[in-house]
């Protein structure tokens, strides 16, 4: 089936990017920067419906590309929303979980869209453009889901707009990255003056962009949204500056090892996002969808817990797989890399809450005990 190139019109004002690593049997979709892929000879792969790029030289050379210096992901097939009315932050008080409200103007915080059995719908950013105007940022694989769910709850009177279509995004990450993207920027030392999930709008090699100060990758830089049909002029000026193009399989290795969860591994419709450690956006002060199964869940405790496992080789622990503590079964795994960065198999896993860290275990694989320490989730975190 020949791919469909993804109309782009409309400019749009927000961001993110965290997403789920499953490779559909089909691509209908392409993002503004297909073209921009296969001239640099891009390994693309059907995902959540799009054709994209997994890897360009490598997985584990982009891994490092992007912790010594600065690379870039086309992210443009993460869904953007505009949420705009008189009552759009009542209403996403009550369909997300954290404070809409303590958002200062401009900026933007992680959230979550709960169930009303205390699950998740998926997880997002919300940014708050003003009290009357939010753009939210949801997971390309959630992204029908999630509008269908949005609209089920919008008794508000609010106007749900879908502007995935009409641009691009672009997330630059690594330690360089900010400082090569100020190298570009109208406003360079505006730019590299927000602190994390601040944003602002600036040109980038003359393209108006809506830059905002995140990533899903544990490392500094931003993620810039821009017209779809002027996406490759940022991206091109981004290459000649030295940024490496990454592909979605870098991307998952470098958020297992910043501790980051994805939707569909460690997060889902059935499970309490305590269980994954995010009570931290999880507001204790407001009712929103579920509030009442969520603060059920921490007054008892959460039946689970997610932790991080790392093994002392290096095998690629997979989905499911038993982790195991003197012999008997404790947790199973959730997601699984090779990690170029400490040059080992890395795991989430959830497991009995009884379980200490620093737990010496196993994980099954395939009937191989491969030992290795259960640890916290965080396996990198830049100084």
């Amino acid at each position: 089936m020949e791919p469909r190139r993804v109309s782009s019109t409309d400019f749009y004002t927000s961001n993110a990017s965290h997403d789920i690593i499953v490779f559909m049997a089909t691509a209908d979709l392409t993002t503004p920067l297909y073209d921009a892929h296969l001239r640099l000879n891009a390994r693309m792969v059907p995902f959540a419906g799009y054709s994209m790029p997994v890897q360009y030289e490598s997985v584990i050379a982009e891994s490092k590309a992007v912790r010594e210096g600065a690379g870039m992901f086309d992210v443009s097939h993460m869904a953007r929303l505009r949420i705009s009315g008189a009552r759009a932050m009542e209403y996403l008080e009550w369909v997300t979980t954290n404070d809409v409200a303590k958002i200062p103007h401009g900026d933007g915080h992680y959230s979550l869209l709960p169930n009303f059995e205390g699950g998740v719908v998926d997880d997002i950013i919300v940014y708050k453009i003003n009290d009357e105007d939010f753009g939210m940022v949801v997971n390309a694989s959630n992204h029908a889901k999630d509008v269908a769910w949005l609209k089920s709850q919008n008794s508000f009177g609010v106007e749900i707009q879908d502007d995935t279509d009409a641009t691009a995004m672009i997330a630059v990450q690594g330690p360089k990255a900010t400082e090569i993207l100020a190298g570009l920027a109208t406003d360079p030392e505006l730019l590299k003056s927000k602190d994390m999930f601040g944003s602002l709008r600036t040109e980038i090699a003359g393209v108006p962009c809506f830059a905002a100060r995140s990533g899903y990758t544990g490392e500094d830089g931003f993620e810039i949204i821009c017209d779809g049909t002027r996406a490759e002029a940022v991206w091109n000026s981004l290459l000649q500056a030295g940024v490496a193009p990454c592909g979605l399989g870098s991307r998952d290795v470098l958020r297992v090892e910043a501790g980051l969860p994805l939707y569909g591994h460690e997060l889902n419709d059935e499970m309490s996002p305590l269980c994954a450690g995010l009570g931290w956006v999880i507001s204790k002060e407001k009712d929103f969808i579920g509030s009442d199964k969520m603060k059920a869940v921490r007054e008892s405790g959460a039946p689970l817990k997610l932790v991080g496992v790392k093994l002392d080789g290096k095998r690629l622990p997979q989905i499911d797989m038993a982790v195991m503590v003197d012999g008997k079964e404790v947790g199973k795994v959730s997601s699984g890399i090779y990690s170029p960065l400490l040059e080992c198999g890395l795991a989430f896993a959830f497991i009995s809450p009884g379980v200490a860290l620093n737990t010496p275990c196993t994980i099954d694989m395939r009937g191989k005990a491969e030992p290795g320490m259960i640890v916290s989730k965080r396996f990198f975190k830049r100084a």
